[in-house]
Parts: C-alpha cells; structure tokens; sequence
C-alpha cells in the first residue's frame, strides 16, 4: 500500500508542476497580448486594443486558478500527504479550489459582458448565465461549509491537526 501512495503522490508532484508551468505559459502569453495591444505604431483599431487588453486579463485569469490549483495540490497532496477522509480536509480543498473557481468565473464574466456588449449585444444573456452559474456556485459553496461544520464539531481533532499543519509549512 505504501508504493501506491508514493506512486499517487509522484502523480500528483507531476500535475502540480504543470499547472504551474501552464500558468507561467499563460502570464507569458498575456504579457505577450497586452504589448500588442499597446503597440500605439500599429494600425489597430481602439476596440481591437481594448479586446487585447480584455483577452489579456482572461488569460491571467485562466493563470492565476491554474497556478493556485497547482499550489494547492502540492501543499495538500504533496506536502501534508492529506487523506480526504476527514471533514476539515474534504472542506480545506475544496474551498481552495471555489475560491478560485468562483472568482475566475467572476473576472471571465466581467471580461465577457465588456466584449460581447460592443462586438455582439445579442450574446450577453449567455454570458449572463456565466454570471449566475458563478452565483449558484458561490450559494452551493456556502451550503457547504455550514453543513460542514456540523461533521467538523464531531471531529476536532481533525482541525486541531490541520492548523498545527499549518504552522509548520508557514
């Protein structure tokens, strides 16, 4: 059982790594969208500067929940070796991950509503419905942790491990 674990703990290293090369891949492609985009000796429109400088931001967006999943599976299944057996774990990831999620969806939306009002008004409940999924999200996230909480009072040895956790890998 013990090489299992490693070998799911390589696995994990492995995926950790690129999402964080992805991430860094993205920041560069961003950088690379937004000097086109403030290029002022090319012949672009206004609109296409402002949808470089948009598309830009989407792509820091994509970069920052890729580089934050990439940090989050190497503390949580590299570092702490975390079994998601207990509560406080299961709730500790989790939220890690709709953070980011949530406010990817949130900035993507923002983003959208910008492009799509001046390229293609008629688009804009689609991009409303991104909105709202990132609302539901948000509320289900929320509906979470509070029935969480009940399993974690049954467990406070489980938080108690994880904070001293904490302070180790601070």
């Amino acid at each position: 059982m013990r090489f299992w674990r490693k070998v799911f703990t390589l696995g994990h290293f492995v995926i950790s790594l690129m999402f964080i090369v992805c991430a860094f891949v993205l920041i560069l492609l961003a950088t690379l969208q937004l000097w086109q985009s403030l290029q002022w000796d090319s012949i672009l429109a206004l609109r296409q500067r402002l949808n470089g400088v948009l598309e830009s931001i989407a792509l820091l967006t994509v970069a920052v929940a890729a580089l934050e999943l990439g940090q989050t599976l190497l503390e949580e299944e590299v570092q702490r070796e975390a079994h998601m057996s207990a509560p406080t774990r299961v709730r500790r990831f989790l939220s890690r991950f709709m953070v980011v999620l949530v406010v990817s969806l949130t900035i993507e939306t923002l983003v959208l509503v910008f492009r799509v009002s001046h390229d293609a008004p008629e688009l804009l409940p689609y991009v409303a419905t991104v909105g709202l999924v990132a609302g539901f999200l948000l509320a289900a996230w929320g509906l979470f942790i509070r029935f969480n909480c009940c399993a974690e009072e049954l467990e406070p040895e489980a938080m108690a491990q994880a904070k001293q956790e904490d302070e180790k890998l601070a």
